[in-house]
C-alpha cells in the first residue's frame, strides 16, 4: 500500500564509504561494555525530568502508553517549535500515512491498512484529545493520498490486501448530515504491492485532478488527448540487465505515470511518465507541477544509478526510469532531468508552504519528505529559463522519524505532519514559528517569464492534431532550453507523421534535424518488446532513410548537446529498426570512431555503446585504455558493460587486461545488486569468447579475486608518500594566489585518489553517504571548502550523521537507521558493509543521541602536494566544468 515503506531496495542499499569510513577509529560497535557516564547529577536530573515530561505528554495523548518519537529527538530551524500532538494507538487506529483538511478546516488522516479519521486541530500547546477523533463512516480503506476539492474527498487507494480495488475514488456526504458515507470508484487501476496508486493533487484552476502512481501501477485505458506520446519503449541498444535480486523484473516502460483526470473520472490522460517511486506532487503559484522521485538503491555506485530527485513535471515529460540497468542517464535527449538531486531516501509527501505563518522564504518553499532518513526538506526553487533550479535545506530532522505526509493548515497557518507506515509507531506533530521574523503573508507575484510562456504555447499542441503545430514548433527544435526543445518535439510527435516526415528528412539545419529525426525514429519505429506476431516486418526503407540522413550530418559542426542527440538518435534507430547492411555499418563507424575517446564522459558512454554494437575493430583497445585510466568505478563499469558482447578487435593482451579488470573490480563496492550486476557483465563477456579463446584463457578465467582493502585501489596514487601537515592558512593563501591555470584532469584524479568519490556524489558519479558536492562552488569559497576538509567535525550535516543507541541491556550501537518495522529499528553499523546490521527493539532504547564526530577523517590532504590540492579545489569549485576559468591556461596549452 504505502509503497515506500516496503522498499527493501533502499534498505539494502548502503554502499561502502570506501576510504572515509574504513579510517574511522574502532568503537566496538554492538559490544557490551559499561554504560558511558551520562554527565553530572544535574544533567541526569534534567534528563529524567525531560523523560518524565515526555511520558506525561504521551500518556495524556495516548492512554495505552505507546509513544511516537519525542520532540527532544527532533530538530527544527531556529525560531520554530515542534509539538507532538498525538501518539497513535496502533492496535486501534493503525499507522497514519496521509492527511488533508476538509471544507471546515478539520484534519482527515488515513491508516495504512485501515480507514479514515477526522478531528479538529487542538489549540496551541495542547495535545490532541483522543475523544475528539472521529472515525469516518465511509467504507473505504488503504488510502495513500487524498484531497478535499469540488465538495468531495478524492482518494487514491492502493490496497496491498486486495480487499477493495485500487484506484481513484470519490467520497461524499449522501444526506447532508456532515458524515462522509458515500463511496464511488471513479477509475480502477491494477496495483499490487509497492509503487502503486498514491496521492491526488487538484490543479490550480480546479478543473482537473492529478493522480500520482508508481511503476507497479498498470496503466488503464487512456484518453487519446494524453500529453504523453504512447510510443514508449526500453530503447536499449545493448541488451539490458534486469535487477540481480529480481526486483521489478518484467516491469517495463512507461514506469510510473502522473495522470490528469477530470473530476468525474471520465477523462483519464497520461500527463507525464518514466517515474519509479513517486508518492506525491505539488503545484506552485505559476501552476507548475513538481514531484519527488526515488531511484533503485540496489544500484548504488553503478553508472546507471540516479539519486532521489526533485522533478519539474511538464506536459508529456518522460523521466527515464527503466528496469534494472536500463535507467536512462540524465543526458539522454529522449528524457528530461530532475532539477535537484537529494540523495538516498524514500520520498513521501510534498507541499508548498503557501499560507504558512512562517518567515517569507519558508512560505515559498517546497517541502519534500523522506521516510527512510527522517528528513523534511525545504526546497528553495528559482526560475531558470522555462524551468527551474533548486537548493535544499533540512527543515525537520529526527531519528527515527519515518515521516509520511505534511500539510499547511489553511486556518492556523501551522504545518502538521505524520510519522508512521509499515505498522511502526505513528504520531501527529505540529510545527509553528515562534521567532522574531515577520510571518505576514507574502504577496503572490507571478513573474512574466517569456520562456515559460513559450513552453506553454507549445504544450497546447500536445494530445491532439493541429494544423499549426508543426510550423509553430519546428523553429524551437534547436532551442538552447532543453524543456522547450522537449515540448516542441512532443508537439510534433502528436501530429500525423505524413505531415512532417519529409520536412524532418530534408531539414537543412543540422541542429534542428537531429531533434526532428529523433522524433521520426520514435513515432515510426517499434521497440522489439512491443512487436506482435511472427510476421512483424521492420520498415527497412524508413530505417535506411533515417540512417542515411544521420550519417550525412557532419557531427563536428554540432555543439556538444546536439552531438549527444545525434548519437542517441542513431541508437534508437538501430534498436527499433534493426541492423542495417554492412555499407551503412561502415558509414556509422567512420562517423563515430574518430570521436572516441572524447574528453566527455557522456559522449564516451554513447560512443562506446554504439561502436561496440557496430563491432568496430578499434573500440576494444580504446575501451580497455579508458578502463585503466579513468578514476571512478562507475565509468569503468560502464565501459566494461558496453564491450561485454564485443567480438571484434580483440588481441590476447586486450582480452587478458579485460578479465584482469574483473578481478580488480571484485573489490569495488556498491548496492545490494552490485555484485550480481558485475557477475552478469562477466558472464556475458565469457559467453562472447570462442571455444578456442576460452581454452587459451582457462587459467585466468578460473582465478578467484584476491580480496583487498578498498584503499589499495583508491589510494594507490598517494600510497607510500610522506605527509605534510597542511594548515588552513597555508592552503587558503595558496588558493587565493594560485587558483588559475589549474589542471582539470589532475583535479578529478585527486578527487578519486583522496577517496572522495567513495563518499560524495559529484556530477553523475560517486557515493551518497556524504553530501553531494556538485554545487560546492556555489556554496563555498576556497577557504571555506578547505576548512570543511581540514576540520571535518567542525560542522556536521545532520543528514549524514550517525546515531548512538544505548539499550537497557547495556549494549551500545552506532550507525544509521535504515529500517523500521513495528517496534523494531534496524541500524547499519558499518557503512563499509551494507549487511552489517543490528535490530533493536525500540522499546528497549534507553538513550539515542546524534554523533558529534564526522565520519570523514582528518588529514585527507596531507599526502597531496600543494599543486595537487589546488587542482582538487579548482575541480570542486568549478562544479566539474573543464571550461571553467580556473583551467583556462591549461586548456589553451592543450
Amino acid at each position: 500500500m504505502f509503497s515506500v515503506f516496503f522498499r527493501s531496495d533502499f534498505l539494502k542499499s548502503f554502499l561502502a564509504v570506501l576510504l572515509c569510513l574504513t579510517m574511522l577509529p574502532a568503537i566496538g560497535l554492538g559490544q557490551k561494555r559499561p554504560k558511558p557516564e551520562r554527565g553530572t547529577n544535574e544533567k541526569r536530573a534534567k534528563r529524567v525530568a525531560r523523560e518524565d515530561k515526555s511520558a506525561a505528554e504521551s500518556e495524556a495523548s495516548n492512554p495505552i502508553g505507546n509513544s511516537a518519537t519525542p520532540v527532544d529527538r527532533i530538530t527544527v530551524p531556529e525560531g520554530f517549535k515542534v509539538e507532538l500532538l498525538y501518539s497513535v494507538p496502533g492496535d486501534d487506529q493503525g499507522s497514519w500515512v496521509t492527511l488533508c483538511t476538509d471544507n471546515k478546516g478539520r484534519i482527515l488522516v488515513s491508516d495504512q491498512f485501515g480507514g479514515l479519521y477526522r478531528f479538529v486541530p487542538p489549540a496551541e500547546g495542547t495535545p490532541l484529545d483522543p475523544s475528539q477523533i472521529e472515525e469516518v463512516p465511509a467504507d473505504i480503506r488503504a488510502v495513500n493520498g487524498m484531497v478535499w476539492t469540488n465538495d468531495a474527498l478524492y482518494v487514491g487507494v492502493n490496497d496491498y490486501e486486495q480487499k477493495i480495488p485500487s484506484g481513484l475514488y470519490r467520497v461524499t456526504d449522501s444526506n447532508g448530515d456532515d458524515n462522509l458515507d458515500q463511496v464511488e470508484l471513479l477509475r480502477e487501476i491494477k496495483s499490487k504491492g509497492d509503487h502503486g496508486v498514491h496521492a491526488v493533487v487538484p490543479s490550480p484552476d480546479g478543473e482537473s485532478l492529478f493522480l500520482i502512481t508508481g511503476n507497479n501501477a498498470r496503466p488503464p485505458e487512456l484518453a487519446e488527448s494524453s500529453p504523453v506520446v504512447p510510443v514508449w519503449g526500453e530503447d536499449h541498444l545493448l541488451p539490458s540487465m534486469p535487477d540481480g535480486r529480481g526486483h521489478n523484473r518484467g516491469v517495463l516502460a512507461p514506469g510510473g505515470i502522473i495522470y490528469r483526470v477530470s473530476p468525474d473520472g471520465e477523462s483519464f490522460e497520461a500527463y507525464a511518465s518514466g517515474f519509479r517511486n513517486i508518492y506525491d506532487a505539488a503545484f506552485n503559484h505559476e501552476g507548475e507541477l513538481f514531484t519527488y522521485d526515488a531511484d533503485m538503491e540496489y544500484d548504488f555506485n553503478t553508472p546507471w544509478y540516479r539519486p532521489t530527485r526533485i522533478c519539474h513535471v511538464t506536459s508529456g515529460a518522460e523521466f527515464g526510469w527503466r528496469n534494472g540497468a536500463g535507467k536512462r542517464p540524465v543526458f539522454y535527449e529522449d528524457n528530461l532531468p530532475g532539477i535537484l538531486d537529494i540523495g538516498p531516501g524514500s520520498p513521501t509527501g510534498m507541499t508548498f508552504g503557501y499560507g504558512a505563518k512562517f518567515p517569507e522564504k519558508y512560505q515559498n518553499a517546497l517541502f519534500a519528505l523522506d521516510w527512510s532518513w527522517g528528513r523534511l526538506y525545504a526546497v528553495h526553487i528559482s526560475e531558470q529559463d522555462s524551468s527551474y533550479t533548486a537548493t535544499k535545506e533540512e527543515f525537520v530532522t529526527g531519528a527515527p522519524l519515518p515521516i509520511t505526509d505534511a500539510i499547511i493548515h489553511p486556518v492556523d497557518g501551522a504545518m502538521y505532519f505524520t510519522i508512521g507506515g509499515r505498522k511502526v509507531q505513528s504520531g501527529l506533530y505540529r510545527v509553528t514559528y515562534v521567532g522574531d521574523e515577520s510571518t505576514a503573508p507574502v504577496e503572490v507575484k507571478i513573474s512574466q517569464n517569456d520562456a515559460r510562456q513559450l513552453r506553454h504555447e507549445l504544450e497546447k499542441f500536445h494530445g491532439h492534431h493541429d494544423p499549426k503545430a508543426v510550423e509553430t514548433a519546428w523553429p524551437y527544435l534547436a532551442d538552447e532550453d532543453r524543456f522547450i526543445r522537449f515540448a516542441a518535439r512532443t508537439a510534433i510527435e502528436h501530429q500525423p507523421v505524413e505531415q512532417w516526415k519529409g520536412k524532418a528528412l530534408n531539414e537543412s539545419d543540422p541542429s534542428k534535424q537531429v531533434e526532428a529525426l529523433l522524433a521520426l525514429a520514435r513515432v515510426t519505429g517499434v521497440c522489439p518488446q512491443h512487436r506482435s506476431g511472427s510476421d512483424f516486418e521492420v520498415d527497412v526503407e524508413m530505417r535506411d532513410q533515417l540512417l542515411d540522413k544521420l550519417t550525412a550530418i557532419d557531427i563536428n559542426e554540432l555543439d556538444f548537446t546536439q552531438q549527444l542527440t545525434l548519437i542517441r538518435t542513431e541508437q534508437i534507430v538501430l534498436n527499433r529498426f534493426g541492423r542495417p547492411d554492412e555499407e551503412m555499418i561502415r558509414r556509422l563507424i567512420t562517423q563515430l570512431d574518430p570521436l572516441f575517446p572524447s574528453k566527455s564522459t557522456e559522449l564516451n558512454w554513447l560512443l562506446c555503446e554504439t561502436l561496440a554494437w557496430l563491432q568496430s575493430p578499434t573500440v576494444a583497445a580504446k575501451a580497455i585504455a579508458l578502463m585503466e585510466s579513468v578514476p571512478t568505478q562507475e565509468e569503468q563499469v560502464q565501459y566494461a558493460r558496453s564491450i561485454r558482447m564485443l567480438t571484434a578487435g580483440w588481441t590476447p593482451e586486450l582480452r587478458e587486461a579485460y578479465f584482469e579488470w574483473f578481478l580488480t573490480a571484485a573489490n569495488y563496492r556498491g548496492g545490494a545488486s552490485f555484485e550480481k550486476f558485475m557477475d552478469f557483465i562477466r558472464t556475458d563477456a565469457v559467453d562472447s569468447l570462442t571455444e578456442a579463446e576460452k581454452t587459451e584463457m582457462s587459467e585466468l578465467l578460473k582465478r578467484k579475486p584476491e580480496r583487498k582493502s578498498p584503499l589499495d585501489h583508491l589510494g594507490q596514487v598517494l600510497a607510500g608518500r610522506a605527509e605534510t601537515n597542511w594548515t588552513l592558512d597555508q592552503l587558503s593563501l595558496a588558493a587565493a594566489q594560485e587558483l588559475q591555470g589549474r589542471d582539470y584532469a589532475n583535479g578529478r584524479k585527486m578527487f578519486a585518489a583522496g577517496g572522495c568519490f567513495a563518499c560524495h556524489r559529484f556530477q553523475d558519479e560517486g557515493g551518497m553517504t556524504g553530501p553531494d558536492l556538485t554545487s560546492a562552488g556555489r556554496r563555498y569559497s576556497a577557504r571555506d571548502l578547505l576548512d570543511q576538509v581540514i576540520h571535518p567535525s567542525k560542522v556536521i550535516n545532520d543528514q549524514f550523521s550517525a546515531i548512538t543507541v544505548a539499550t537497557e541491556d547495556g549494549m551500545i550501537h552506532t550507525g544509521v537507521v535504515v529500517n523500521l518495522s513495528g517496534d523494531t529499528m534496524t541500524l547499519n553499523t558499518d557503512f563499509a558493509d551494507p549487511n552489517k546490521r543490528v535490530r533493536i527493539n525500540r522499546n528497549q532504547v534507553e538513550e539515542l543521541v546524534v554523533s558529534k564526530t564526522s565520519p570523514m577523517p582528518t588529514g585527507l590532504l596531507n599526502r597531496m602536494t600543494k599543486d595537487e590540492v589546488l587542482d582538487l579545489v579548482a575541480y570542486l569549485l568549478s562544479s566539474g566544468d573543464p571550461e571553467h576559468q580556473y583551467f583556462e591556461d591549461q586548456t589553451s596549452a592543450e
